[in-house]
């Protein structure tokens, strides 16, 4: 008869339970980044090296930089550019440049340096023509009102909720663009 289970003489092996992994003594952030340098290192030249390779069959002349660099060393003033011959470009594109050279600000019409905002630049160089600054004022807000819709009612109330000068710089610009199509 088969026997089902086991004689009671014979002893089931026992295995000692395998001893946990020692953990990992931690690394400085030091020795992580010098493990991290050194396979960076390896990755880089191992794809230099495989750059050398593929590309080897390609011909190649030396560039000469004499010829590639023409721009002039020193930088050179340039004359500005022509004011627009109608007026209330020429308004707008006197205040741009006025923006340009003296500043722009906001949560003011000047600044105690002497920064302008859209509004101040406008005004200051209308030269005290109010007809032609409320033309180029409401030029300037329907240039606003292109790109952002009837968000802002005013050009101060733009100028106030930008961060930095270069989005009125670049909005006071193409209202000048629009007065000089429109001949005004």
């Amino acid at each position: 008869m088969p026997q089902t289970h086991p004689a009671i003489d014979q002893a089931t092996p026992t295995t000692a339970p395998p001893t946990p992994p020692t953990p990992p003594t931690a690394l400085s952030l030091e020795e992580r980044m010098e493990v991290i340098n050194a396979a960076m290192t390896i990755r880089l030249e191992e794809a230099a090296l495989a750059y050398e390779v593929n590309t080897a069959h390609i011909p190649t002349e030396p560039v000469d930089l004499a010829d590639v660099l023409t721009v002039p060393l020193a930088p050179t003033l340039q004359p500005p550019p022509a004011c627009s011959p109608t007026p209330v470009a020429a308004v707008l594109q006197r205040a741009h440049r006025r923006l340009l050279t003296g500043g722009w600000c906001r949560n003011a019409i000047a600044d105690e340096d002497g920064a302008l905002c859209l509004f101040g630049a406008v005004r200051f160089e209308a030269h005290r023509d109010l007809g032609l600054e409320m033309s180029a004022i409401s030029v300037l807000l329907e240039a606003i009102r292109r790109q952002f819709g009837d968000r802002f009612e005013s050009v101060p109330a733009f100028n106030d909720s930008c961060r930095d000068g270069r989005l009125p710089m670049r909005i006071l610009g193409q209202a000048a663009d629009l007065a000089h199509a429109r001949g005004l």
